[in-house]
């Protein structure tokens, strides 16, 4: 005789998830804790027992054999979550998804898919009468368990069936306010989850560029540069990065001795910043901070091609600060505040309201700016931003000056003073590009006097009055 439970039941589950990794575990056991009943897939079988013997023991967490199985368990409309990798193993399970379910049912994809992908998927199965949900989800490990950001767009119509437990899980803030709102149409959950992973990405460049800064320009010792972290935490710099990256410098490996200093300094990364960067450029964006922290980790990949140029290659000799180090710490600081308002501008607004991997005093600021001007172009613009950069630039020019020759590379810290510097000044020397473009090329310019009309110069004497289509890529 079979044992059989309530919760063995044919359409007793009020969600599926498929794939049961770190993410997906700690997702069901949270709508588990907040009452909702979820069956468990994976296309490895035993790894469903596993969890269920384990981590999903005396829960009402349900298990799937197969695909059949598990759809058969789901109230109506079904709601399936996908947590796999990005990519063909999501069109993979979609396409022997879509045989077993019914019109109205919702298929949702969790992972880090580019949004174009999703764009597709929405079009492809609203075709056949399916819903189809594109969720950001972030916090990690940690956020998965206990309330993650949740940026869910696509469908609208599968909004209100899903509402509930999106918004159960996801972290709360304010009054209990939870981080999970309905984003957008076809990829703009994804798109957003996108974006704010590239800030991510510029973000933790530039808390390297600072650590790098501490530890070979001012020499300071883990415990010290902790110390720092630990202090810059309660200003304005609060967030989640600083607080883990003083826990970071503050941990000791088994034979006592830290163990940041024994990790390869090379970085991996899973693309998502990468789309940022090609969507930036895509879309004419100038959002170089998040290029150069791509870029940096690119460059940390080139590891024993490093080392070899480090035994050919020189930088400054014999250099060595002699300044005032608690008021350069300082100034770092102030930077690292400042920065955030550097190049990344255009694009941080997109995510205001979401908690996550970025959370910070930073974002509170950002919402309550474009509360005082929904329209506003850019947070340089707003009085409280302006004010904060103007104050601290003394201190942002001050370091890069020292960090150039001391030889410290500062792709962030530099591209970010660069896009201000750009930004300010009323005449760029564009002009002289424009020039050039129709000297060699006939691609004509606008003269200042008269934008809008396209001028094309015969600047050589033997060239023709014939100027080239005028566009922009």
């Amino acid at each position: 005789l079979v044992k059989v439970t309530l919760f063995d039941m044919v359409g007793n589950s009020d969600i599926a998830l498929i794939g049961v990794a770190v993410m997906g575990q700690n997702l069901i056991l949270n709508m588990n804790d907040h009452g909702f009943v979820v069956c468990a897939f994976n296309r490895t079988v035993s790894k469903v027992h596993d969890f269920l013997n384990n981590e999903a023991k005396g829960t009402k967490v349900i298990g799937a054999e197969s695909l059949e199985d598990m759809v058969s368990k789901l109230k109506k409309p079904r709601r399936i979550i996908l947590l796999v990798k990005a990519g063909q193993a999501v069109d993979d399970f979609i396409d022997k998804l879509v045989p077993l379910l019914e019109p109205g049912d919702i298929i949702i994809d969790g992972g880090n898919s580019e949004y174009r992908d999703t764009t597709r998927r929405c079009k492809s199965l609203k075709e056949k009468n399916l819903l189809f949900v594109g969720s950001g989800v972030s916090g990690g490990e940690d956020g998965a368990r206990y309330g993650p950001s949740l940026m869910p767009g696509g469908h609208k119509d599968a909004w209100p069936h899903i509402k509930d437990i999106f918004q159960s899980i996801a972290c709360k803030v304010g009054t209990g306010e939870p981080c999970c709102d309905w984003v957008g149409d076809e990829g703009a959950g994804h798109f957003v989850k996108m974006v704010h992973n590239g800030i991510e990405y510029g973000d933790m460049q530039l808390i390297c560029e600072a650590y790098h800064l501490m530890k070979d320009v001012l020499c300071m010792d883990h415990n010290e540069m902790a110390q720092a972290f630990d202090q810059w935490n309660k200003t304005e710099l609060d967030s989640f990065l600083i607080e883990i990256t003083a826990n970071i410098l503050k941990f000791k490996d088994a034979d006592g001795t830290h163990l940041l200093p024994k990790i390869r300094d090379s970085a991996g990364q899973k693309g998502t910043g990468k789309w940022t960067a090609i969507s930036a450029l895509e879309y004419g964006a100038p959002v170089t901070l998040i290029g150069e922290a791509v870029f940096a980790r690119c460059l940390s990949s080139l590891k024993d091609e490093r080392v070899q140029a480090s035994k050919n290659l020189t930088g400054p000799q014999g250099v060595k600060f002699t300044g005032n180090k608690a008021q350069f710490l300082e100034d770092i600081r102030k930077v690292g505040w400042d920065l955030k308002y550097g190049s990344v501008i255009s694009i941080l607004a997109m995510n205001k309201g979401h908690e996550s991997f970025i959370r910070s005093v930073f974002l509170g600021k950002i919402k309550e700016a474009f509360d005082r001007n929904s329209e506003l172009q850019s947070l340089l613009l707003d009085n409280f931003f302006s004010k904060a950069v103007q104050d601290c630039q003394d201190s942002w020019r001050g370091v890069v000056s020292t960090g150039v020759q001391q030889g410290i590379p500062m792709p962030c810290f530099t591209t970010a003073l660069s896009f201000y510097d750009g930004y300010r000044h009323e005449m760029l020397p564009a002009n002289l590009l424009q020039a050039q473009r129709d000297y060699f090329g006939a691609h004509t310019y606008e003269l200042l006097s008269n934008p809008g009309k396209f001028n094309h110069t015969n600047w050589t004497g033997h060239g023709g009055q014939v100027s080239s289509s005028s566009y922009n890529a």
